[in-house]
This record gives structure tokens, sequence and C-alpha cells, in this order.
């Protein structure tokens, strides 16, 4: 006997989470990536104005100073914190949340009522909480995590847009130079 073919179950990304905290588990930090196609360019963008102060520098014969991350840093990304949450949900079952960023310890204890919208995560993770409604302080909790701007900065980026705009200009300049 074979049985009909059956069209694919299609599971809900987002889900409505309301219960009460039985757990909540120690936090711990998780890297995010970050891919190499976008930090090598950043990187070499600012290194160019970083030779162009080193030039300006040794020709000044001043010191600069130099702040800057090494490349391993840059590339093994932002660490946020991760806590795990078990909710028993309105028809008595466990349900596991993650929630991404810094939480306070006294935000969320056990016996605590809560209302947050879920969404399903990469591979075999739990649902990741979105913004937390404590119904029983009446709190509004969205603990955020870190980002690439955050993680590689605004001071590097700026410097980096400044060390593009200055190749771009080279290369321009060498273009019509060897044109003529």
């Amino acid at each position: 006997m074979t049985t009909p073919p059956q069209a694919p179950v299609k599971v809900p990304t987002r889900r409505v989470v309301m219960g009460q905290i039985t757990e909540v588990e120690e936090s711990y930090g998780r890297e995010l990536g970050i891919p190499p196609l976008v930090v090598f360019p950043v990187y070499l963008a600012a290194l160019a104005v970083d030779l162009i102060g080193l030039l300006l520098s040794a020709i000044l014969r001043i010191g600069v100073p130099s702040a800057r991350r090494p490349l391993k840093a840059l590339r093994k990304g932002p660490e946020y914190m991760v806590t795990s949450i078990w909710v028993r949900d309105a028809d008595d079952s466990l349900v596991e949340l993650e929630v991404h960023g810094h939480l306070n310890r006294s935000a969320l204890i056990r016996t605590d009522r809560i209302r947050t919208v879920a969404r399903q995560q990469k591979g075999d993770l739990p649902l990741l909480a979105g913004a937390i409604e404590n119904l029983t302080t009446s709190r509004m909790l969205r603990p955020r995590r870190a980002t690439l701007l955050t993680h590689l900065g605004v001071g590097l980026l700026l410097q980096a847009m400044l060390g593009a705009a200055l190749i771009s200009t080279v290369v321009a300049a060498w273009m019509v130079a060897g044109r003529s």
C-alpha cells in the first residue's frame, strides 16, 4: 500500500509565548562571526589612512598614537550574552527561550509571568525571545545584542570611509594620468 504524497507542514516562524517562568539559567557568552569579505576591505581602507598618518608623523617628527585592534580580534566578532529561560506555557508545556543581550539578574525571576513573541533560530537552537513583557512587575524588557557596527566601532568605520575615498582618488588620478 502506498500513501499519497503529503504537502510539507509549514512551521510558523513566530510564536506568542505567555506563561510562568520556571527556571532562569546562568548567562553565557556567544560569539557572532564576521565574514572576511566584510572585515578585510574595512581593515585595508583604514590601514591606508594609518599609513598616511605614519608618513606624516615621520616627516614632521611627531609621535602618532595608535589604538588599533589587531585583525585577529576584529575577525573574532562581537560576543553577546545569552540567557536561557524555561517558561510553562498556557497549555502546560515547557518552552525554552533564549534572550540575547544583557539581562539584569533581577529582571526575570522564577514565578514571574511573561509574554513575548518568539521566533525560530537557525539550526537546532531554541526559540529567540523578542521584547519581553513581564506581567508580574509591569516592565518591558528589550535586551539588545552586539552588532557589527558596535564591534568595529564608529571610529574605524569613519577611518575606513576616509581610506576608501583616498584610495579611489589615487586610482582615479592614476587612470587619468595613464590616458594622457
